[in-house]
């Protein structure tokens, strides 16, 4: 069975950081693409940064420069360091992991999710 598990969520005060990280277990060693997406009460999902095993990352507007996605281990682990969080910012977020070519910010083309780990920024 294949999982995916976020782990580092939690709180940070507006202007802080914290570090995200998505252990897998039962890796599909054809996994292409893995990206990070959040969720806040009332929106919709939405992605946030993505990466392929041989293409570099794609970040949305509203985190570039604060935000940054890698991936260790063979391509097993994804971390997401996020700094200058605000309260925007305050969502559960997941992982989540696709077999296509196409590395994309696309919800829709993601078929491995994991469970989410809640993030919180006060202001």
């Amino acid at each position: 069975e294949v999982q995916l598990r976020e782990t580092g969520g939690g709180s940070a005060q507006s202007g802080g950081s914290l570090r995200l990280s998505c252990e897998t277990s039962g890796y599909n060693y054809r996994w292409y693409c893995m990206g990070w997406f959040r969720q806040s009460p009332g929106k919709e999902r939405e992605a946030i940064a993505v990466i392929g095993i041989n293409a570099g990352p794609t970040y949305v507007d509203s985190v570039k420069g604060r935000f940054t996605i890698s991936r260790e281990n063979a391509g097993n682990t994804l971390y997401l360091q996020m700094d200058s969080l605000n309260p925007e910012d305050t969502a559960v977020y997941y992982c989540a992991a696709h077999v296509s070519l196409l590395c994309r910010l696309d919800v829709g083309a993601f078929t491995d999710w994991g469970q989410g780990t809640q993030v919180t920024v006060s202001s």
